[in-house]
């Protein structure tokens, strides 16, 4: 994978193939930090409605994607 200040800068090119390939880096990067976060937020005992809240989705969305390979919370 490229450097992310790699993949943002080309995600502008004129180059299609070369703008292409650096948003599919940089889509790839925004759902590993989405996991990261949402297992973060987990551990420490958030619902999935508060995560889906400042994700700007359903909790059945949130909770779809994220059930199967996050922490359960623990007690506040």
């Amino acid at each position: 994978m490229e450097s992310t200040s790699s993949a943002v800068g080309d995600s502008t090119s004129r180059d299609p193939a070369v703008g292409l390939r650096a948003v599919a880096s940089l889509r790839r990067l925004v759902e590993q930090l989405e996991d990261l976060q949402v297992g973060n937020a987990r551990s420490q005992g958030w619902s999935w409605s508060e995560i889906a809240g400042v994700l700007g989705v359903s909790k059945q969305a949130v909770h779809k994607k994220h059930s199967g390979h996050v922490p359960e919370p623990q007690e506040r």
